[in-house]
């Protein structure tokens, strides 16, 4: 699994001209299956996702498509991590357990 942090880095007047295109594309991406939970980030992330198990490649490929990264106004940082305890609640998200 991935946890995505997004960190915006022109003026957030700029980047407010994008954000409908960049959450049309956050949309398209839960839709896909590849987002599992997104969000505003505190400290030095401005949002926060976590995604699916995927192909890093694939991953770096998506991220890169966003309007944000498209533009230029923003960059991601990737986590990459290997769930071993799941809440009961989420455990069909978690490929490495409910397999």
């Amino acid at each position: 699994m991935y946890i995505a942090l997004l960190t915006y880095t022109a003026p957030e007047t700029e980047v407010d001209y994008a954000l409908p295109d960049h959450f049309d594309w956050v949309r398209k991406q839960f839709t896909k299956g590849v987002f599992l939970v997104s969000g505003k980030g505190a400290g030095t992330a401005d949002q926060v996702i976590l995604t699916r198990s995927v192909l890093r490649g694939k991953l770096d490929a998506v991220l890169a498509s966003d309007p944000l990264v498209v533009r230029r106004l923003a960059r991601y940082d990737v986590i990459e991590f290997t769930a071993t305890r799941t809440a009961q609640e989420l455990l069909a998200f978690n490929e490495a357990i409910a397999s």
